[in-house]
């Protein structure tokens, strides 16, 4: 801090500053309200502070912020070192004093006073400004085309600035002249960015921390998303738009650049020239040219069928980038995805190649490495197809887009990963530097590198999978759905995760984002105690068998294998028993019509009822009393009802007549005739729930008035307590709707 002037009124500031947001911090875990860290942090207009809590993890995450801005206002407040500064020029003083206007400028935006309209111009004239200095003060140390760069994005940058300026302020414009220069500005912006550092980090004058605190701060800006794309719903926090204030509280690297940039133009010794990078020796072919020629071959698969891109739209980053990134890195990945795809990195490979200078050999293998792992994460996040919603963005739609749905195209990512990585070991394996040029950095690195491996090894097994969503294990009703699907075939393994995560199962209970492989695991390990069936093992485990054997039968053998007998068993018992009540209907004495009917049927198999009604469903409104006091038969317009016991079979005949037949109460313990009227002409009893349905009652699909006459009976078989039920159902059309009770 002594040597820099204005050093310990910039630390007193800086940790004022810290200490009041701890304060605040304190005082949030007391009130609950996180309302005054939100603002003096954050946002000064208070954005959203009403539907954030005080969660522990923001207020940390606040509290951090806050340090970094801390730090920032110090870098920024402390000034040139101390002492006469070098003497670089009349342009270089200029360029000093325009960079601390803007400095003072952004940091004048962060004090409560009111902006008018005219000082939203005032960035785009300093802009001008110092891009005009920025190409005049570079001049000696760095090459005429990236000054021109330099000077005409820095220039259209401003233009850029002051007419967006102008049209909000004034109010003149289209929206779509609007939209025009915002996105101009958001891609000229990164370009000026990036030619200055570039400049900077040639030039001696600049320190190597100030390019490094500007690559971070075009980095970050880079990863902000757009707040012009996020929205919420009512009493709901807009997560896109708290990650966007958030990250543009963080926002200070910036500031920072500027600062640093000014301060480093007033050094006190002249700057020393930067010693030249070390060169590796050339190499002989082949692997030189294998090394460049490799990003080629995929490169020319693609582009032989017609696909000039890598990764297309259809992988999990692209819709990360989309959803949740800017402008510029939208625009910055989809010219990414181009160049790679028609072989752009063979071009670095060659400069790389030529100059072998550690510093390009490193950044190319680093980049190489970079794309590669970029390549396995779109390949294992790729979908082969799925719905578009919306317009496809950038990508041209005849590529990617068939019958309204997103596919993919071309050659895997992987072959390219496989490439670049293939050509990263080459060039690492031919110009790797001597042991005399590694620096402990290096070996810092590489043990840090080698450390984490180590660490990540034993975890390596227990890697995320994918997981059964309750959904699938679960799927809605189809008439909840909003477009009816059929619902999803489960695997053996699926259907065991299902029934696990059920309640009451009595075992370890998972979450539902557990991976499946680690619930089949626990299976796999319950399937070996069931196969032991060691008592004591089972009692300290605390799991009773038999229970078990059918939670497991699905990925166990030995409970497979009871479960199989035990369902072959049950499955003869229900045969015997269905046999059995055939037999019965068998033995059951024929009715015999006194006149002769339109239709008679004897229903051959036994019926059953799940909760002993048979009902007609000709009208909706339709509502038959499902308790008679007769206690067997009620009808309603359209709606009529038998009433049996569900606990034993049906032995069922029906019979339709033209006329009235005689009454028979003979050989029956209860015998009803009801009126009803049918709307349809379609006299159906049936039972939704056991599937049993009884032929028509009407006379040839007649509709009208009807009398239908019931006759039921126990039938004792093999026993007092065994038998079943006889029932006899006439119907004939005639008018009304007297209820006869014949016998009860």
């Amino acid at each position: 801090m002594r040597r820099h002037r204005f050093g310990r009124i910039a630390a007193v500031f800086a940790m004022i500053y810290l200490a009041a947001v701890v304060v605040l911090a304190v005082v949030v875990e007391a009130t609950g309200d996180i309302t005054p860290l939100w603002v003096v942090v954050a946002d000064r207009s208070g954005f959203a502070a009403d539907d954030l809590r005080p969660w522990w993890w923001l207020v940390v995450l606040l509290v951090l912020i806050a340090t970094v801005q801390a730090w920032a206002y110090w870098q920024v407040l402390r000034g040139p070192e101390r002492g006469q500064p070098a003497r670089h020029g009349r342009e270089v003083r200029l360029l000093r004093a325009t960079l601390y206007v803007s400095v003072g400028h952004d940091l004048l935006l962060l004090l409560p006073i009111p902006y008018t309209w005219w000082m939203e111009l005032i960035p785009g004239a300093i802009q001008l400004l110092t891009a005009w200095l920025f190409f005049r003060v570079l001049r000696g140390t760095t090459l005429r085309w990236l000054r021109r760069i330099v000077l005409v994005t820095g220039m259209l940058h401003a233009v850029n600035g002051l007419a967006t300026a102008a049209t909000w302020s004034l109010g003149a414009g289209s929206p779509a002249w609007m939209a025009g220069l915002f996105g101009v500005g958001e891609l000229i912006w990164p370009a000026w960015a990036i030619s200055v550092l570039v400049a900077q980090a040639r030039d001696p004058r600049w320190s190597r921390t100030t390019v490094r605190i500007g690559v971070v701060a075009l980095v970050i800006s880079l990863l902000r998303p757009s707040s012009l794309l996020t929205f919420s719903y009512a009493s709901e926090v807009p997560w896109d738009q708290l990650v966007y204030v958030l990250l543009g509280a963080l926002s200070v690297f910036g500031l920072v650049w500027w600062a640093r940039s000014a301060h480093d133009l007033g050094s006190l010794m002249p700057p020393a020239p930067r010693p030249r990078s070390v060169r590796a020796p050339a190499r002989r072919w082949p692997l030189p040219v294998v090394a460049i020629v490799l990003p080629l071959l995929p490169a020319a698969v693609n582009l032989a069928h017609g696909m000039p891109f890598w990764l297309g739209p259809t992988n999990a980053l692209w819709s990360i980038v989309q959803e949740h990134g800017s402008s510029e890195l939208l625009i910055t990945w989809y010219a990414l995805d181009l160049l790679v795809g028609v072989g752009l990195p063979s071009l670095l490979i060659l400069a790389a190649v030529r100059r072998r200078t550690q510093r390009l050999m490193r950044a190319t293998t680093l980049s190489l490495f970079s794309l590669a792992a970029v390549a396995a994460v779109s390949a294992f996040t790729e979908t082969a197809s799925g719905p578009l919603f919306g317009e496809l963005p950038l990508y041209p739609a005849g590529l990617f887009v068939k019958d309204g749905a997103l596919v993919s195209t071309g050659i895997s990512p992987l072959w390219y990963g496989l490439a670049l990585t293939a050509s990263a070991l080459i060039l690492t394996f031919l110009y790797a530097a001597p042991p005399a040029h590694r620096g402990r950095r290096h070996v810092l690195v590489a043990g840090i590198a080698s450390a984490a491996a180590l660490c990540l090894l034993p975890a390596a097994d227990q890697a995320r999978g994918p997981a059964t969503t309750a959904e699938e294990c679960h799927p809605p009703p189809y008439w909840e759905q909003e477009q009816p699907e059929p619902p999803p075939e489960l695997t053996a393994e699926q259907q065991f995760v299902c029934a696990l995560r059920g309640q009451g199962t009595g075992l370890a209970r998972f979450t539902a984002t557990t991976p499946d492989q680690a619930v089949l695991a626990y299976g796999r390990r319950l399937c070996e105690l069931h196969t032991r069936n060691d008592p004591r093992e089972l009692a300290r485990w605390k799991i009773d068998r038999n229970t078990l054997t059918y939670m497991i039968a699905e990925i166990c053998p030995s409970a497979a294998a009871i479960v199989k007998a035990g369902r072959a068993k049950q499955d003869q018992e229900i045969a015997e028993m269905r046999a059995e009540a055939q037999r019965m209907c068998d033995a059951t004495p024929r009715h015999h019509p006194r006149i002769k009917p339109a239709t008679a049927i004897r229903i051959k198999e036994p019926q059953m009822t799940d909760y002993g009604v048979l009902q007609t469903y000709e009208s909706e409104d339709g509502d038959p009393n499902l308790d008679p006091g007769n206690g067997l038969v009620s009808s309603e317009p359209g709606a009529l009802a038998v009433i049996t016991n569900p606990e034993f079979d049906l032995c069922v005949t029906v019979e339709t007549y033209p006329r009235r037949p005689p009454v028979e109460t003979k050989g029956w313990d209860t015998v009803v005739e009801v009126g009803y009227r049918s709307p349809m002409g379609e006299i159906v009893l049936s039972d939704n729930v056991s599937g049993t349905e009884l032929p028509d009652l009407s006379l040839n699909g007649r509709a009208g008035h009807y009398r239908i006459r019931v006759h039921y009976a126990w039938f004792p078989w093999k026993g007092e307590d065994q038998g079943g039920q006889r029932l006899l159902i006439m119907a004939y059309p005639a008018p009304g709707d007297k209820e006869v009770v014949y016998r009860k």
